[in-house]
């Protein structure tokens, strides 16, 4: 029974929330927009749209947009180094979750001295103590998959060593997440059911961990029966709202749930691969090892009342067309 429960981030969910966004608390007067290389966001009109926001709150404001997929710790130091030039005191995150990741990466080390890997704590880092609280993040989130909206670690791959890993700190949560599921609706099939899985194993590790209490339980399993039950259609008909809004509900619920309880070695393996394999969206790469890895557990035994009411959950609802995956 036994939790610790420490979620601080300021939740906007529901269709058409970015609308209320200029009427937040801004945190700052000059914002650094933080978006994907691939700028399908200035291309639906969803960045014009946070532009637009932010000056009728009368915040100024510069675009950062040179984040890839499976980001680098290149890319986080381009980043803070552009937001001490420009200076920025605060950070509006718009994309996906490696632009949310980088975009708290970059947050950690414009007030912080040194080099990003300097501060991890495993592999090749240096466990350096975070000396000054990073700077303020806004996550307005336009994909349904790693729940950084409502975290507050970041995961960012050191491109010269191969290594692909987190980092966390209670000053990285955002301070605002906006939720809105009609920013998700260009999304291609493809990486929505690659992100909706990515989802979907947040919440079932975090249900079967040791780590696991009556709190996340609740969440996890609400988060599992929703993208499961929304999922395919989500996948089939991207502009079925209904189904965006669900599986984006499970998505935030699955973010939150990682603070409660904890992720198993699932996605520390994935890590490895995608570190190896840049172009490997880390959603495919988990849907590839968990029959393997969920096999292992069954056969062990281990937690069999578990996935008896996992599988009551889920089993028979996923629909997604396997071509697609």
């Amino acid at each position: 029974m036994s939790y610790t429960m420490y979620v601080p981030t300021k939740v906007l969910f529901g269709t058409d929330m970015l609308n209320e966004f200029h009427k937040q608390n801004m945190t700052g007067k000059k914002a650094l927009i933080v978006i994907s290389k691939g700028k399908s966001i200035v291309k639906n009109g969803t960045l014009s749209r946070i532009e637009q926001e932010l000056e009728k709150a009368d915040v100024e404001y510069v675009l950062y947009d040179n984040v890839e997929a499976n980001p680098s710790k290149a890319t986080v130091m381009s980043g803070s180094d552009f937001a001490k030039r420009n200076n920025c005191d605060f950070i509006v995150a718009a994309g996906g979750g490696s632009v949310i990741d980088v975009s708290k990466a970059i947050a950690l080390m414009a007030v912080n001295s040194g080099d990003y890997w300097d501060y991890i704590t495993s592999g090749s880092g240096k466990g350096k103590a975070v000396e000054n609280k990073p700077l303020p993040i806004i996550a307005i989130t336009t994909t349904a998959g790693t729940g950084s909206e409502t975290d507050s670690a970041c995961v960012i791959t050191n491109e010269s060593t191969n290594e692909k890993t987190g980092f966390g700190n209670p000053s990285l949560f955002p301070v605002l997440a906006i939720v809105d599921p009609k920013l998700m609706i260009t999304v291609p099939p493809a990486y929505t059911a690659y992100q909706g899985f990515d989802a979907l194993f947040h919440s079932v590790e975090c249900y079967i961990s040791k780590k696991a209490n009556c709190m996340s339980t609740m969440y996890a399993l609400t988060a599992i029966e929703n993208i499961a039950k929304y999922l395919p259609a989500a996948v089939n008909n991207g502009k079925d709202i209904t189904a965006r809004e669900k599986v984006a509900f499970g998505n935030t619920l699955s973010g939150a749930v990682m603070t409660i309880s904890g992720c198993t070695s699932e996605h520390s393996l994935e890590h490895a691969m995608s570190a190896y394999h840049r172009n490997l969206p880390h959603g495919a790469g988990l849907i590839m090892i968990s029959k393997a890895y969920y096999e292992y557990f069954i056969e062990a035994k281990v937690c069999d009342e578990r996935f008896v009411k996992w599988q009551g959950q889920w089993a028979l609802k996923m629909r997604i067309n396997p071509v697609i995956l």
